[in-house]
């Protein structure tokens, strides 16, 4: 898994609460195969209309917006169903960061088995970025996930990850590798266990 430290790029602003997996990737793509490109339909409903003709008022259809790589969300942001396609569509579009108030549980425990941070701040400390990027999209945003810190020019704010998940996304490590990192004292563990019961052991072949 890619390691995820330090990211400085343009920012998209997506501020709407509640958008939840089946938004971020309707159901009918969950046939897909990872490798048709899961990026490509990235909030289909929401941003083409029947006609298949791209909707010009959302925000990751304007140009200057394309090629974000962290989206400034709502409250709740992938809430609904477990989907962890609608994570792999995200990150295949080249997104990265989803800095938003709160996320869906299982949505961000998805996100850093994939690599992709969500940072949660504060409705109040998300504004500001929204509207310095809505006003000048070349503006790019810098994530620190070691000093936990969203900056742009004057613009800087804290925001919160659970300890274990920004240990792995520092480390680029998925669930094996962070059991890994503790081999040593699991195999401290074994060896006394062994000494302290014996009797626990299938006998030797």
């Amino acid at each position: 898994m890619e390691k995820f430290v330090r990211l400085t790029a343009t920012a998209c602003p997506l501020t709407v609460p509640n958008l939840n997996t089946d938004q971020i990737l309707p159901a009918r793509y969950l046939k897909w195969p990872r490798s048709k490109g899961l990026g490509t339909v990235l909030f289909q409903d929401l941003r083409f209309d029947a006609d298949g003709k791209e909707k010009a008022d959302f925000p990751l259809n304007r140009p200057a917006f394309k090629g974000a790589k962290i989206l400034l969300g709502g409250r709740n942001f992938g809430g609904g169903s477990s989907r962890e396609a609608a994570v792999y569509a995200i990150y295949d579009s080249g997104i990265r960061c989803v800095v938003a108030p709160s996320f869906g549980d299982i949505f961000a425990q998805n996100s850093v088995k994939n690599g992709l941070l969500a940072a949660i701040a504060s409705e109040e400390d998300i504004a500001p970025f929204a509207a310095a990027v809505t006003a000048d999209p070349a503006r790019t945003i810098t994530v620190d996930l070691e000093q936990q810190t969203i900056t742009s020019g004057n613009l800087q704010c804290k925001f919160a990850i659970e300890p274990v998940s920004r240990n792995q996304l520092l480390n680029g490590w998925d669930d094996i590798d962070l059991t890994e990192s503790r081999r040593a004292e699991i195999d401290a563990f074994r060896a006394r266990d062994q000494q302290e019961r014996p009797w626990a052991m299938p006998p030797a072949r």
